[in-house]
């Protein structure tokens, strides 16, 4: 059984920071692909940040290069969404999953596990 617990939302104002985590339970950590997603009202599930396998190259969507990090520690299966320069249309909920595909990391539906999600609010 696999469980994704994530924290560290919160409301911040523009230009400010926040990093989220997501403690991963189970033996997919590694071996599969791990991306963070968010969804704001309205508007479908979009990627973010992720990875192709533990220690592989990360891959952002154009809107959070350069702002947002995505790191791991694999001695507590345990990823990571620095996200700094907050703006406005970065109020979403934000979700971390994991067991997708390496070779198709961009879309949610090919994720396996899903957390329950965190409320991030950027106020202008």
């Amino acid at each position: 059984q696999v469980h994704l617990v994530e924290s560290g939302g919160g409301l911040v104002q523009a230009g400010g920071s926040l990093r989220l985590s997501c403690a991963v339970s189970g033996s997919t950590f590694s071996s599969s692909a791990m991306g963070w997603f968010r969804q704001a009202p309205g508007k479908e599930r979009e990627f973010v940040a992720g990875r192709r396998r533990s220690g592989g190259m990360t891959v952002y969507a154009d809107s959070v290069k350069g702002r947002f990090t995505f790191s791991e520690d694999n001695a507590q299966n345990t990823v990571y969404l620095q996200m700094n320069s907050l703006k406005p249309e970065d109020t979403a909920v934000y979700y971390c999953a994991a067991g997708g595909p390496p070779w198709d990391i961009l879309i949610a539906s090919r994720y396996d596990y899903w957390g329950q999600g965190t409320q991030v609010t950027v106020s202008s």
